[in-house]
């Protein structure tokens, strides 16, 4: 009997030594599972975060060229308006610079007409009337 009950001690510590390996096992799955959940909650959080931001960015850029557009409109008008006003003041100063050969030529003839007036001053001045 002791011999039976020895040889039954014997052939229950393998299977005490199986049993913990199971139960570690059986553990390690459970803790697999649960960081395989924990990583499909992330991926879909992410994919979710992704989309928003994939969308934000599109309404984002659509927004940035609607405003670039309106800035290059203002630049072609404010163009235009300095154009205008360019060949206004070009006007302007092709009418100042005509006015100035105009002042040049009056003030000659000012000049030779004084001159004429002295000459005739001095003439009706030699007669001694």
């Amino acid at each position: 009997m002791a011999k039976a009950v020895a040889a039954r001690e014997i052939d229950l510590e393998p299977i005490d030594r199986l049993e913990e390996k199971v139960k570690l096992l059986v553990g390690m799955i459970d803790r697999l599972r649960a960081d395989n959940a924990k990583a499909s909650d992330d991926n879909a959080r992410l994919t979710r975060e992704l989309e928003a931001a994939r969308t934000k960015s599109s309404d984002e850029n659509v927004r940035l060229a609607r405003e670039l557009e309106a800035a290059r409109n203002k630049a072609s008008d404010e163009n235009v308006r300095l154009a205008r006003e360019l060949e206004a003041a070009r006007a302007r100063l092709a009418d100042a610079e005509g006015t100035a050969a105009e002042m040049t030529v009056l003030r000659e003839e000012r000049h030779l007409i004084r001159s004429r007036v002295d000459d005739m001053l001095k003439q009706i001045d030699s007669l001694k009337l």
